[in-house]
């Protein structure tokens, strides 16, 4: 893990930097905000080029639901912060025009200020639910903004073998990788406390 130095660091608002217009014929976040339709497709804006997506299917849309609900009972009886799910973008990085749509993320009392007109900023946890491939794009590189971005903690739930892995971030490098098979009870750090395995999550 990372030295106290480095987390206290970690924890502190990025400082305001000046937008830089992406290239000819690539977007900015403000153009994604304001001057596209409304999009009934999820969606998301990588590196200023738009990403579109078909519509989830039913095994991953129950997946998700069962997810949020255990995760959002935890979150509010111990006052942790909000639990929040797809659609709904989060701007990791203005400057590089980058704006995902995780399946579900946990933002803690400590990072709530990202949450404003939009989600500015990286949240403590992302799950992304594999149905077996993400929707947009590809697992490794989601991954990689994950960390790069200052994301804590991802978690990537394998549908077909019931297995969800845990990667942990510090200091935006990946610290660690562990994954539970069915039945067995994951380890987070972002949620120490979050007991359970993803058997009793998914068929409770």
């Amino acid at each position: 893990m990372a030295s106290s130095s480095v987390m206290l660091d970690y924890w502190k608002k990025p400082k305001r930097r000046k937008v830089v217009a992406p290239a000819p014929g690539l977007m900015t976040v403000n153009d994604y905000f304001s001057n596209t339709p409304r999009r009934l497709s999820p969606a998301e804006l990588i590196y200023g080029a738009m990403r579109l997506a078909d519509a989830p299917v039913p095994r991953h849309q129950s997946a998700v639901a069962c997810l949020f609900r255990a995760l959002d009972r935890h979150v509010r009886e111990h006052a942790l912060g909000r639990v929040w799910l797809a659609p709904l973008d989060v701007v990791l990085s203005e400057r590089d025009a980058l704006i995902v749509q995780p399946d579900l993320f946990f933002v803690s009392n400590d990072r709530a200020w990202i949450v404003r007109d939009r989600v500015r900023g990286a949240p403590d946890l992302v799950i992304e639910v594999l149905s077996p491939h993400p929707r947009i794009g590809q697992t490794r590189e989601r991954v990689g903004w994950f960390r790069d971005y200052g994301v804590r903690e991802c978690w990537l739930v394998h549908q077909d073998t019931g297995s969800i892995t845990v990667i942990e971030y510090a200091d935006r490098t990946i610290s660690r990788t562990a994954s539970f098979k069915r039945g067995e009870t994951l380890v987070s750090t972002v949620l120490p406390d979050f007991i359970t395995s993803l058997d009793q999550i998914l068929f409770e």
